[in-house]
C-alpha cells in the first residue's frame, strides 16, 4: 500500500498558495507541470497531486503524527476546519443582520470560510488519490458518512446564510420541433 506522496510540501502556513480550494476557480500554472508530473498531467491531475501532498503533509504535522493507514472520517473533518482560516467566502453567523441576504449592503465580521462548492471537489480529488495511491475504497476516510453528512450541512448552512437555495434544479422537457409541411 503505497500511502505516501512522492513529493512533499515544505510548509502549511497557506495551503491554498498553489491550490484552488479557495471560490474563486482559478489555479495556478499552465497544465504542462512540473518536477515529477508528467508533461500532460491535465489541471485536474496537477490539482488533486497538491491537494494530496497538502493533506499528507497535514498529518505529519499533526499531534502527535498521523499514518494515513490510521486516518479516519475524524481526521478528514478537522482537515477541513483547518482550511477553513484560508477560505474567501463571507459566511454569515445567526446573530448577523445580514444572515440570509444575497447581497449585503454593509460589511460585518462574520469569519470568511471555504465554499461548500470548495471543499466538495476537494473531498472528491482526495478521495481519488487515496485509491490511486493504494487506498481501498472501503477503508477512503475521504468517503466515510461523517464527511458526507459534514459536506451536506455546510451546503445547507451557507445556502441559508446567502438566502440561496441548492435545490436541484428539474430538467424542462425540450419542446418538440416539428418540421414545417410543404402543403401546395
Amino acid at each position: 500500500m503505497n500511502l505516501v506522496p512522492s513529493s512533499t510540501n515544505s510548509s502549511l502556513d497557506s495551503p491554498t498558495s498553489g491550490s484552488s480550494i479557495t471560490n474563486n476557480g482559478s489555479g495556478s500554472g499552465s497544465a504542462s507541470g512540473s518536477g515529477s508530473s508528467t508533461p500532460t498531467s491535465s489541471r485536474y491531475e496537477n490539482q488533486k497531486r497538491r491537494d494530496w501532498n497538502t493533506f499528507c503533509q497535514y498529518l505529519r504535522n499533526h499531534r502527535p503524527p498521523l499514518s494515513l493507514a490510521l486516518c479516519s472520517g475524524s481526521h478528514v473533518l478537522e482537515f477541513l476546519n483547518y482550511l477553513d482560516q484560508f477560505g474567501k467566502t463571507k459566511v454569515h453567523n445567526h446573530p448577523c443582520p445580514f444572515f440570509g441576504i444575497p447581497n449585503p449592503p454593509a460589511p460585518c465580521p462574520c469569519p470568511l470560510r471555504q465554499a461548500w462548492g470548495s471543499l466538495d471537489a476537494l473531498i472528491g480529488r482526495l478521495r481519488a488519490a487515496y485509491e490511486e495511491n493504494g487506498g481501498r475504497p472501503e477503508t477512503n476516510p475521504f468517503g466515510s458518512r461523517s464527511v458526507r453528512i459534514y459536506l451536506r450541512d455546510v451546503r445547507d448552512y451557507q445556502a441559508k446564510a446567502r438566502g440561496v437555495s441548492y435545490e436541484k434544479k428539474r430538467k424542462r422537457p425540450k419542446p418538440k420541433v416539428t418540421a414545417p409541411t410543404t402543403d401546395g
